[in-house]
């Protein structure tokens, strides 16, 4: 059970994130990214790789709080699966 719900939070995350990040970075460009008055000396495949990481991230928690207050996600004391509804 637990093991389905951690694919239940990562896998729509992360293609919600593979999205996310296409439509960012179609508007903002690597180079143009500044961080606390200096460009980062990173790559643009590293850029776009951190980018992704923490989208994915916000996505995963998103995930994983709405997950969190599903009714019925726990087992019952025979250990049976009662659904999320």
């Amino acid at each position: 059970m637990k093991y389905r719900i951690l694919l239940w939070i990562l896998w729509p995350s992360f293609l919600v994130s593979g999205l996310a990040e296409g439509f960012l970075f179609s508007f903002v460009q690597p180079d143009d990214l500044v961080f606390f008055g200096h460009h980062p000396n990173i790559s643009d495949e590293g850029i776009y790789t951190l980018g992704f990481f923490a989208i994915w991230i916000f996505y995963a928690l998103s995930s994983a709080l709405t997950t969190y207050i599903l009714p019925g996600i726990d087992t019952d004391s025979a250990g049976k699966d009662r659904g999320l509804l």
